[in-house]
C-alpha cells in the first residue's frame, strides 16, 4: 500500500470515528519511502536518492519503510481502553518483543530511545529491529510500529535512523534466515490485539 494512501486513510478514520467506532489494526507493507516525524531534523536525512521523503505528524525522527517490513497502524480509542500514552507505547513494544520471542529472537527496549532492539549479552540492547511513532488526536491513536522482517536494509544507511548517527539496524531474516513476512504479520497482529484487549 502506498504510504500516502495509508496516511490519508488513517487521518480520515481518526477524524470521523465516534464513541462507538471499533478499534482497528492495519497491517501493511509500503514501497520504499522515508518518513519524517514532527521532531525530525533535515541533517538526519543523509542521502535519500530517488526514494521519496514524506513529512508526517507522528512523533519521532526519520525512518525508512519498504517491502519486507510489517507496519502495524494501530487505531485505538485510548480513553475507552483506559490506556495512557505510555501504557499504549509499552504494549506496542511488548507486542514486538513477544512476537520476536516466538521466532527465537530475544529483544528489549532501550531507555530514552523508543522502539525495539535485539538483545545482546554485552550491553543489553544491540541493533534496532522495530521503530515506533504515534500520534494522538482527540484521545485516539494512529500511526504505529514497523517491524523489520525480510527487507533491503541499505536505505537505513542513507539516514541517521530515528536521529541516531551510526545506529545499527537489522531484520528478522538476518538473525534467523529465510522468513515469511506474511506469517510474521499474522503472529504480530494477533499478539498486538491480545495485548490491547487486555488493557
Amino acid at each position: 500500500m502506498a504510504y500516502a494512501a495509508a496516511l490519508e486513510a488513517m487521518r480520515a478514520f481518526t477524524q470521523t470515528r465516534g464513541a462507538g467506532t471499533a478499534d482497528e489494526i492495519w497491517l501493511v507493507e509500503h514501497p520504499p519511502v522515508f518518513t519524517m516525524g514532527l521532531a525530525a531534523r533535515a541533517e538526519h536525512l543523509l542521502a535519500p536518492g530517488t526514494i521519496p521523503v514524506v513529512q508526517t505528524e507522528r512523533g519521532g525522527q526519520v525512518t525508512y519503510h519498504g517491502p519486507g517490513q510489517v507496519v502495524a497502524y494501530v487505531l485505538v480509542d485510548l480513553h475507552r481502553a483506559h490506556l495512557t500514552v505510555r501504557g499504549f507505547v509499552d504494549r506496542l513494544e511488548q507486542a514486538v518483543i513477544d512476537t520476536l520471542a516466538r521466532f527465537g529472537v530475544q529483544a528489549t527496549r532501550r531507555p530514552g530511545a523508543p522502539g525495539v532492539y535485539v538483545e545482546t549479552a554485552a550491553d543489553g540492547a544491540g541493533a534496532k529491529i522495530a521503530s515506533l511513532g504515534v500520534r494522538i488526536s482527540r484521545g485516539c491513536s494512529y500511526h504505529g510500529v514497523a517491524l523489520n522482517v525480510a527487507m533491503d536494509l541499505e536505505p537505513f544507511l542513507r539516514i541517521n535512523p530515528c536521529g541516531y548517527p551510526g545506529l545499527a539496524v537489522t531484520d528478522l531474516r538476518t538473525l534467523i534466515g529465510p522468513t515469511d513476512p506474511a506469517a510474521v504479520a499474522d503472529r504480530f497482529g494477533q499478539t498486538l490485539a491480545h495485548l490491547l484487549e487486555g488493557s
